[in-house]
């Protein structure tokens, strides 16, 4: 059973630092079926960049380029967002989500720009793209039994794009 909370606590908080992958969610509001509807759900993983941890109740990343732009486009339309970190660790079963409303602002924009800089992606060699600042508006934190114990090997690099899945362009 998941426990709630108003902010991220200092063991979400640890879990979040710790991580090397987070999930990002989010919803095209544009394209929901009817009135007070969503559209299609976007999940997207984000590997190499750190979650950084502004404040209990505010989080950002820097969003390089390399994709489309769905979680920038459904945050620009107002969608909300959750922000989904597992611990792949043996010694700890655990997941965090963060849920709250985004703003993306170009880099040169944004107050943040400098103490994200400060903890770019190590292996990502992609242009930067902007800055994706959450406000969080609670968390929750689950048991996390679901989640296999993995090793991070190492975070992957332009060259290992998964071409045989897209087309020829």
């Amino acid at each position: 059973m998941a426990s709630y909370y108003d902010c991220i606590t200092p063991e979400q908080a640890a879990l979040i630092e710790r991580a090397p992958l987070f999930f990002i969610a989010t919803a095209d509001p544009e394209l929901g079926p009817g009135p007070h509807e969503v559209g299609p759900i976007n999940l997207s993983p984000r590997g190499g960049v750190p979650l950084q941890i502004i404040t209990p109740s505010r989080v950002a990343f820097l969003d390089y380029k390399g994709s489309g732009d769905e979680t920038g486009r459904h945050a620009r339309a107002g969608s909300p967002i959750t922000v989904m970190v597992c611990s792949f660790e043996a010694e700890e079963a655990a997941i965090v989500r963060l849920y709250g409303r985004a703003r993306v602002e170009p880099l040169e924009g944004s107050p943040l720009a400098e103490r994200l800089l400060a903890r770019p992606a190590e292996q990502l060699r992609l242009p930067l793209r902007q800055v994706v600042d959450i406000s969080v508006e609670r968390t929750a934190t689950s048991c996390g039994y679901g989640v296999p114990i993995m090793e991070l090997v190492r975070q992957r690099a332009v060259s290992d794009r998964g071409r045989r899945y897209k087309e020829a362009r």
